[in-house]
């Protein structure tokens, strides 16, 4: 497989600088051993940057809150940011600093910087001296275990601007890009004081480009696209018109990917398409982001204003199952033309499953067939039945139990183990559709407890773990196993009225 595993050519290098990659541990946190040895197999490949969103993964020393569960300890995250520079790799830590917060704010101890006291995605942009004192300190705790010359502050998805009665005012006064760009001017002036250099999402402020001008050149902005237009969130030329460095940032895991969809065509498409652009357009960086979930959380209230909860909203398959999209980002950055998504994946069935050729054209339409999303009963695109989503799902599934690889089976297991989740999932849509009809009646329970007892008793969870268990830490994956078998279960539990 000498063809996916090429040290990085001139070429690339002229093409992008910055050739990274984006690891999200909101959920899903990877063991060390693993951890260490994706950031080998990211150096072997070409790339040189990795940007760690640690969230609550990371120990806090001045503020212990912060941290999780599954947190690494100091020790871990110097040895591993060690490690990672020994082979090539510069560790960036991702800070949300503005959105993206509710890991924070969840805690009463910081209840004065929310934006809002239900929605605590957000802090205020008006506290300035809280937020300013706030993320300094944890900024100079990430200095204190990377030794980038970056610092990401996050910024994207600020959807509560202006949204509390003193944001209100100053919307008012100037408007929601001023609002947006002077605190994001606070945040960036904290890192470059910090003798670093800031690094920003890019969509809000191509969405308030009047923000631009009062930021410092020394900025960086990463416009994720992950497979629309180039201006879908404003236009993009206000950033290099204003001078910035600009990092492009495709996807392997997004919207509408959960448990039980992963639209794979999407994600080769974007990979294919916006390579290409973003070197034509002449950024500077590219940044494979890997999303586990959607950032944003359901809150569980003991009361009306004390929260005990957060549950992410929107899981994705573990990154073990995408390498690949990972191989398919690297072939695309070592190339001059365009990704050949037909040919790429059948080379990539025969030399790294041992298929043959009949068998890595059937491992391409199967992996390749449409994905079709549910919500609320609707099927997207309409006119499309979900009985006919079952079947299409049940040739998946079929389809890649038949093959049989000769080399990397459980690698392989991962795309059989995917499709057979989606299936389960789809059979239990259809009967959860068929008890939302208004003509369902009691009588007809006992027809749909069987087929719901069976979905429960798949084993889908142990081969879940099973292959997912060198990576992860066990608790996480029941969990997630759990979760992948709720609806079921509470549906079953509804119909059944079992009480014990």
């Amino acid at each position: 497989m000498l063809w996916l595993y090429t040290a990085a050519s001139a070429q690339e290098t002229a093409r992008f600088p910055i050739r990274g990659f984006h690891l999200d541990l909101r959920i899903q946190v990877m063991k060390m051993p693993a951890l260490k040895a994706f950031a080998l197999r990211l150096s072997k490949n070409g790339i040189n940057t990795l940007i760690m969103e640690w969230e609550a993964t990371y120990p806090y020393q001045l503020h212990p809150l912060i941290a999780n569960r599954f947190a690494y300890t100091r020790e871990e995250i110097k040895s591993f940011t060690a490690y990672c520079s020994s082979i090539g790799l510069d560790v960036i830590p991702l800070q949300q600093s503005f959105g993206h917060v509710e890991y924070i704010l969840r805690n009463y101890r910081y209840a004065e910087l929310r934006e809002d006291q239900k929605d605590y995605s957000q802090v205020n942009p008006l506290k300035v001296e809280e937020t300013k004192k706030l993320f300094t300190e944890l900024y100079k705790d990430l200095i204190s275990t990377h030794s980038s010359p970056y610092i990401h502050v996050g910024g994207d998805e600020t959807y509560l601007l202006g949204h509390s009665e003193e944001s209100k005012k100053k919307v008012e006064q100037v408007g929601k890009g001023r609002l947006y760009g002077d605190y994001l001017k606070m945040l960036c002036d904290i890192v470059i004081s910090l003798g670093k250099r800031p690094v920003v999402w890019a969509d809000i402020a191509l969405k308030y480009p009047e923000a631009l001008p009062i930021l410092p050149k020394e900025t960086i902005f990463v416009d994720w696209n992950y497979g629309w237009d180039l201006n879908r969130f404003g236009d993009h030329e206000k950033l290099t018109e204003q001078g910035f460095e600009i990092w492009g940032a495709p996807a392997i895991r997004s919207s509408p990917d959960n448990y039980y969809l992963t639209d794979w065509k999407k994600h080769f498409n974007n990979i294919r398409d916006f390579i290409p652009s973003a070197a034509k357009i002449g950024y500077k960086g590219m940044v494979m982001t890997s999303w586990s979930t959607s950032g944003i959380y359901s809150p569980v209230f003991e009361s009306a204003s004390e929260i005990t909860q957060l549950y992410p909203v929107r899981h994705v398959y573990p990154i073990t199952g995408f390498n690949i999209l990972i191989d398919a980002y690297f072939a695309a950055l070592k190339s001059s033309v365009p990704l050949e998504i037909n040919t790429f994946i059948k080379t990539y069935g025969r030399e790294k499953y041992g298929l043959s050729t009949e068998q890595s054209k059937a491992f391409l339409h199967a992996i390749t067939s449409t994905a079709y999303d549910i919500n609320q009963g609707k099927i997207s695109p309409t006119g499309i039945s979900i009985s006919e989503v079952v079947d299409s799902a049940e040739f998946v599934a079929e389809t890649l139990h038949r093959l049989k690889p000769a080399r990397n089976k459980q690698e392989f297991d991962h795309y059989v183990l995917m499709a057979d989740i989606r299936l389960r999932y789809l059979r239990y849509k259809k009967l959860e559709m068929q008890v939302n009809s208004k003509n369902f009646t009691e009588a007809e329970i006992p027809l749909v407890l069987p087929q719901l007892r069976s979905l429960r008793k798949s084993g889908l969870g142990k081969q879940f773990i099973r292959l997912n268990k060198k990576t992860f830490y066990k608790q996480e994956l029941q969990e997630e196993s759990e979760l992948m078998n709720a609806g079921i279960d509470n549906l079953y539990s509804r119909l059944a009225r079992k009480r014990k």
